[in-house]
């Protein structure tokens, strides 16, 4: 599949009048118009999937520049990102000794008894 950008297009226009639109020169796998998160309203442009990339470039030959409502659209093939590798993970924590750890001294060495209490 090739993904295809289209910009320009009116802002009421629907996802089944842009399928309509491209549909004779390529066919139609997906399309996400993209809108504003809060307010729902379109931004302008949307992204289309074409089943095989001849057909994304008809579309791109055919409406690329056409003027639809006074406006122009743009259609570009947006390139094939490669696949990043994953990270390798970071490593596993292991806490330094520190001083106040190392100069413990045990119960056995060094501490004095303590005196016993003051009977009343």
């Amino acid at each position: 599949m090739t993904k295809l950008f289209v910009g320009g297009f009116p802002l009421n226009m629907k996802e089944l009048e842009l399928v309509q639109l491209v549909s004779p020169y390529g066919t139609v796998e997906t399309i996400k118009i993209v809108r504003d998160k809060k307010t729902g309203k379109c931004k302008g442009y949307a992204f289309l999937e074409i089943t095989d990339l001849a057909g994304a470039q008809n579309v791109m030959e055919a409406l690329n520049g056409t003027v639809l409502k006074d406006k122009p659209l743009n259609v570009n093939i947006v390139p094939d990102e490669p696949v990043a590798p994953k990270p390798p993970p970071p490593p596993r924590f292991t806490p330094k000794p520190t001083e106040r750890f190392t100069n413990f001294v045990k119960r056995d060495e060094g501490i004095k008894p303590k005196r016993p209490r003051k009977q009343f």
